[in-house]
C-alpha cells in the first residue's frame, strides 16, 4: 500500500529504486549465517534507496528483519551496538541529503527499531535456558546410562567373585577328597580301608551339601534381583558365614589333607558383616590354594586385631616333599589372588600375597578395617591344632 500511495512517504521508486528494494530483500537469505554482514549490507542498500526519495516504508521489513536476525543470534552487546550505529549512519545519510524530515522520522521510528532488538535479545535469552534445559536433561541421561553400565559392571565381577569363591573352592574338596577315596581302592582292595572310604565320602557329600546351599542362595539372590531384608554381608549374596565359619572351613580343608592351625583372637560378632565376609572369603581362598597346589601342607591361619584394624593372615610352609605341584599343561591363569585383593578393597582394606622370604610356602596377609556391625552374636570359634 505505501508503494501505491506514497502519502508524503517519498515518491515510488524507479528501476534503480525497485532493484535496491529487491536487493534488500535478497541479501536476508544468509542472514542467519552471517547475521552482521546481512545487516552491513541492508545498511548500505537502504541508504541509498533513502537518498533517492523513495517510499521510506517500504524498506522497513527488510531492516527489522536483518536487526531481529542479529539480536537472536547476539551477543546483546554487539547488537546493541550495531543498532546504534546503523540509527546514527541513516540520519546522518538523510541529513547529508537535504532530507531533514526524514532524519527527524528515523530519530523517531529508533524506538521501534531498540524495541525490535529489545524483543530478539529475549528470544536469544529464552532459547539459550531450553538449550540449557535440554543439556542439563541429556548430561543427566548420559550420566544415568554410565552409572547403570558401571553398576552392571560390578555387578558381573560380583557374579564372577562369588562364583569363583564358592565353585573354586568346593571342587578343589572335593577333588582332593574323591583322589584320597580312589587312593585306598588302589592302593590296597584287599585290605580295604572302609573307615578312610566312609571318612572320604562323607566329606564329598558335606562340601557337596554346602556348595548346593550357597550357590542356591546366590541363584535367588540373582533371580529376586534384590535382597531378602536380612542380608548384610556387604556383597548381596545372602547371608554369608563370618569368623564364626572360619572352624568349618578349617575342618573341611583339613578332610582334604591339610593341616590347619587356626586362631582366631576377635568376637565373632564385632567387626560388621561385609569385614566378617571379606575375612572368610580370603581364607577360604587361601586354604583352596593350599589344598591344590601344597597338598598335606600345614596351614597357619590368624585373625587378630591390631592398630590397622582386623588383621588376617594366611601361611603355608609349602608341599612336604618340598616341590610345588606343577601347573597343568594349557590350564588358564586362575583369579585367586585377583578375588581375594578385590574383597579387600571392597571393605577398604589391603592385601599382600606371594613367596614367603626365606622359607618354602606362601603367605596372605590382609588389612581390614574393624567396623562395628549389628550382627547377631555367633558361636564361638575353637583353634584347631
Amino acid at each position: 500500500m505505501a508503494l501505491l500511495n506514497p502519502d508524503g512517504n517519498g515518491h515510488r521508486p524507479d528501476a534503480l529504486g525497485w532493484a535496491l528494494l529487491f536487493g534488500s530483500a535478497a541479501v536476508l537469505i544468509g542472514r542467519r549465517h552471517s547475521p552482521m554482514v546481512v545487516t552491513a549490507a541492508v545498511v548500505f542498500i537502504v541508504g541509498p534507496y533513502h537518498a533517492m526519495g523513495n517510499v521510506h516504508l517500504a524498506v522497513v521489513p527488510a531492516g527489522l528483519i536483518a536487526v531481529y536476525t542479529l539480536a537472536v543470534i547476539g551477543p546483546p552487546l554487539r547488537s546493541f551496538l550495531t543498532v546504534s550505529l546503523v540509527i546514527t549512519f541513516m540520519v546522518v545519510v538523510m541529513s547529508l541529503g537535504g532530507k531533514p524530515h526524514g532524519a527527524a522520522d528515523m530519530l523517531r521510528s529508533s524506538g521501534w527499531v531498540l524495541s525490535v532488538v529489545v524483543f530478539g535479545e529475549a528470544v536469544r535469552m529464552h532459547r539459550k535456558y531450553i538449550g540449557a534445559i535440554l543439556e542439563r536433561a541429556e548430561r543427566a541421561e548420559r550420566s544415568r546410562e554410565e552409572e547403570a553400565a558401571r553398576r552392571v559392571a560390578e555387578e558381573r565381577l560380583r557374579i564372577a567373585r562369588d562364583l569363583h569363591d564358592l565353585l573354586a573352592h568346593s571342587i578343589t574338596l572335593i577333588g582332593v577328597q574323591t583322589s584320597v577315596a580312589a587312593h585306598v581302592l588302589i592302593a590296597d582292595p584287599d585290605r580295604l580301608d572302609r573307615a578312610a572310604m566312609a571318612k572320604a565320602l562323607d566329606g564329598i557329600s558335606g562340601t557337596c551339601r554346602d556348595a548346593r546351599a550357597e550357590l542356591r542362595a546366590t541363584l535367588q539372590v540373582l533371580r529376586a534381583g534384590e535382597g531378602d531384608g536380612d542380608r548384610d554381608d556387604g556383597d548381596g549374596t545372602g547371608p554369608l558365614p563370618g569368623l564364626a565359619g572360619l572352624a568349618d572351613l578349617a575342618a573341611a580343608a583339613e578332610a582334604a589333607g591339610v593341616r590347619v592351625e587356626l586362631t582366631v583372637d576377635v568376637d565373632a560378632s564385632e567387626p560388621s558383616p561385609a569385614v566378617g565376609a571379606a575375612a572368610y572369603r580370603i581364607v577360604q581362598e587361601a586354604l583352596t590354594n593350599a589344598v591344590r597346589h601344597a597338598p598335606g601342607t600345614r596351614v597357619r591361619i590368624s585373625v587378630t586385631r591390631d592398630e590397622r584394624g582386623l588383621c588376617v593372615a594366611a601361611e603355608d610352609d609349602g608341599p612336604p616333599d618340598g616341590t610345588a605341584r606343577p601347573a597343568e599343561p594349557g590350564r588358564p591363569r586362575g583369579y585367586g589372588l585377583v578375588g581375594m585383593r578385590e574383597r579387600a578393597r571392597s571393605v577398604a582394606g589391603t592385601l599382600t600375597a606371594g613367596p614367603r622370604s626365606g622359607c618354602p610356602g606362601f603367605a596372605v596377609t590382609a588389612a581390614l578395617p574393624y567396623g562395628r556391625g549389628a550382627a547377631a552374636p555367633s558361636r564361638p570359634t575353637e583353634a584347631t591344632a
